[in-house]
């Protein structure tokens, strides 16, 4: 338990201050409306805090998971958001148990960066239709549903909506800059709903909430659509585990003696996913922009993250009136501002700047983001970073020549010398030989100028896969197709393996042509010479 309760409560009323306009715009957002926002913000808030693998985290709603929820509310409905939300709780517990944790924060910076761009500006389209006051039109794609509500907006203005949003937008980002630990959002809120009621706009609000949450239940449950929400439930645990992971490490970032378990917040997660649907909550993720108000407002334990739920508990039971009254313009601003305050300009013009391809990644990203959905545009953005690295890495395999005098042993004149050197030419290969570096080694090896030998000194190759091991097979028949005699030294332990696996120097081992060093294999290079009549017998 925490040292320092008060100084962790004072951080959970700040974080729940913060906490209530984006709870209520998240769960509004995703088409389950503000009190399956408060719902989860409550239930899966308290469950993560107590059995997540984070001290510092704060669960809730967020924009990323809503964007993920909106076409799964339009082709399934809210049943079938709710089995998402159970099915990938599961998901996300099975993983724990796996303790996959670790493997799920490999994640490349370029594509967590685009991902956020892209979410940013999806969550700011979501926002269209409500900002500017108008129904929010059918379709799954927000760029035509945006475009579609400028139209309404365009045949039927309501300003008051527009003037409330871009009023609300504008206090949060000049307030953050201004007073960063005043909760700007809650203010705007408030002074835009006493606004509203007492000079009567004509702009929607809430509307009527339940005062408290409802009793759990797992009647949405419909076993005849489990099959078709697998590949849903699949995306949501995917996006759950990566945001969360992501958000404990900023946490652990921000704090100075804080790490988190990552097996553990998956294990947590889940168990808040699993059960936030029975009381009619969306899924839900650690969240970032909660998270750092949380360690900045001095929170030390579990403590202030339980708390913010246990706050946000006692206004669902006490102030869901008042809720009801808020407009929806005010969270749309609540709402355009978060997708603005998520792009850290400096972060992405630094990262655009650093190389080509993290330029590339975070550009893509951020595109397939918009036009497909996030699983895909992460699963898209880890690819391309995946190639682009492996091209890197290909590129450091190098064959260079190298002058074989330094590794004669015995005296030898400079004729003998420029004799050998005539005849024998020794290769070293630097690097990673495998399949994405492989081939460009075969075309370079099979340019080689006519010569009796060839020596391929292997002891600075770092890894050989099959590919690689193949390849080198396929160059060393090619030079002996030739007539080249070839010798191979060096070769690490572990590589031993594959090489002889595929039957790549199977016969040259045979034959005796296998040496563990560079010297060796110039000696029976230049017995060989010598016996085929290719030197001098004085020479050596």
């Amino acid at each position: 338990m925490t040292r320092r309760p008060r100084r962790d409560l004072l951080a959970g009323l700040t974080v729940a201050i913060v906490a209530l306009p984006l709870a209520l715009g998240f769960g509004i957002s995703s088409g389950m409306g503000a009190e399956a926002g408060l719902a989860t913000a409550v239930v899966a808030g308290a469950l993560a805090a107590v059995f997540g693998g984070s001290g510092l985290q704060v669960s809730g709603p967020t924009g990323a998971m809503t964007v993920v929820l909106v076409p799964i509310m339009a082709q399934h409905g809210a049943s079938g958001v709710l089995t998402v939300g159970v099915l990938a709780g599961l998901m996300l517990i099975a993983l724990a148990l796996a303790k996959a944790g670790k493997y799920m924060a490999l994640v490349p910076a370029p594509v967590v960066e685009g991902f956020t761009i892209g979410i940013a500006c999806v969550i700011g389209l979501q926002q269209v239709p409500a900002a500017l006051g108008v129904p929010t039109p059918e379709g799954e794609k927000v760029v035509v549903v945006a475009w579609e509500a400028v139209r309404d907006f365009a045949a039927r203005p309501q300003w008051w909506a527009v003037g409330i949003a871009l009023a609300v937008a504008a206090i949060m980002i000049v307030g953050a800059r201004w007073r960063p630990t005043v909760p700007f959002s809650l203010l705007a809120v408030a002074a835009a709903t006493v606004a509203v009621a007492l000079a009567d706009l004509p702009v929607a609000t809430i509307g009527e909430l339940p005062a408290g949450l409802p009793a759990p239940s797992i009647g949405f449950i419909d076993p005849a659509a489990l099959s078709s929400l697998i590949a849903p439930a699949i995306a949501v645990a995917a996006l759950a585990g990566l945001e969360s992971l992501l958000s404990a490490a900023v946490a652990d970032g921000m704090s100075v003696n804080h790490k988190h378990d990552p097996d553990r917040e998956l294990f947590g997660q889940g168990l808040a996913n699993l059960v936030s649907p029975m009381f009619g909550g969306v899924p839900a993720t650690g969240a970032i922009a909660r998270t750092a108000v949380n360690v900045r407002s001095g929170a030390s334990s579990r403590l202030a993250s339980l708390a913010h739920a246990g706050i946000l508990a006692v206004i669902v039971y006490t102030a869901a009136g008042l809720v009801a009254k808020i407009p929806l313009a005010a969270l749309a601003g609540v709402l355009l501002a978060t997708a603005v305050r998520m792009v850290e300009v400096g972060s992405v013009k630094a990262m655009v700047r650093s190389t080509r391809g993290d330029a590339v990644v975070l550009v893509l990203t951020a595109i397939a983001t918009l036009a497909l959905d996030l699983v895909q545009a992460v699963i898209l953005g880890l690819l391309v970073a995946g190639a682009l690295a492996l091209r890197s890495i290909a590129r450091n395999v190098r064959l260079d020549a190298m002058p074989i005098h330094n590794d004669l042993t015995g005296d030898h004149t400079d004729q003998e010398l420029d004799l050998l050197a005539e005849h024998i030419v020794a290769y070293r290969l630097d690097g990673p030989l495998f399949f994405a570096a492989a081939h460009r080694f075969l075309l370079e090896l099979s340019e080689v100028a006519h010569v009796s030998v060839v020596i391929l000194r292997m002891s600075r190759v770092t890894t050989i896969d099959a590919s690689g091991a193949l390849v080198l097979g396929d160059a060393i028949a090619r030079l002996r197709h030739r007539g080249i005699t070839v010798y191979v030294s060096g070769i690490r332990n572990g590589h031993h393996k594959p090489l002889r696996a595929l039957g790549v120097i199977e016969r040259l081992a045979e034959e005796g042509r296998v040496f563990a060093t560079t010297p060796e294999a110039i000696a029976a290079a230049r017995d060989h010479l010598h016996h085929k009549g290719v030197i001098p017998a004085t020479t050596g």
